[in-house]
Formats: structure tokens, C-alpha cells, sequence
């Protein structure tokens, strides 16, 4: 994700958090109760699920240097194409 996404994902998120308190100090009765607790749960879901995402994203990029690694480990110094799958030894005659 891009840095300038990530930050309009979170403080969209945490601008919901705060729309929520702000509810809960100017709205009063059962409609301010409901929407204190609506934004709020909604703020602070989508922040742990931007977070989640977060880890996903990392998982992948560090999968993604992995095989470069392994790619390049097996075309070798030269850049030529080692030997393919895992080692056989050879078997006697």
C-alpha cells in the first residue's frame, strides 16, 4: 500500500473514532448512544483490519525476496541456469 493511502485508510479510520466521541459529548439520548457506538466500533474495526492488511502485505513482499533469492541462487554467479530440483546423486552402474 502506498504510503499516501495508508495514511488517508488510517486517519479515515480514527476520524471515525473521533466522530464518535464527538457524538457522544453533543448527541444525547438513545440516537447518541447508537451512533457513539456505531462509529466508534466502525473506526476502530477498520483499523485492526487495516492492520491485518498491513501483515499481509509484509508476509508477501518478504515471500517475494525469498524466491528472488532463490532465483538467483540457482542461476547461479555466471547467470546461467543451475541444475533444476533438489540434488540426485548419481547411481552406479
Amino acid at each position: 500500500m502506498a504510503p499516501r493511502t495508508r495514511i488517508l485508510a488510517f486517519g479515515s479510520a480514527g476520524a471515525l473514532v473521533l466522530a464518535g466521541a464527538v457524538c457522544a459529548a453533543m448527541v444525547g439520548g438513545l440516537t447518541g448512544e447508537i451512533l457513539t457506538a456505531a462509529l466508534i466500533t466502525a473506526g476502530l474495526g477498520g483499523a485492526i483490519l487495516l492492520v491485518f492488511l498491513e501483515i499481509g502485505f509484509s508476509e508477501d513482499r518478504e515471500q517475494a525476496k525469498d524466491e528472488e533469492r532463490r532465483r538467483r541462487r540457482m542461476q547461479g554467479p555466471a547467470g546461467h541456469r543451475g541444475r533444476q530440483g533438489p540434488f540426485k546423486p548419481r547411481r552406479r552402474p
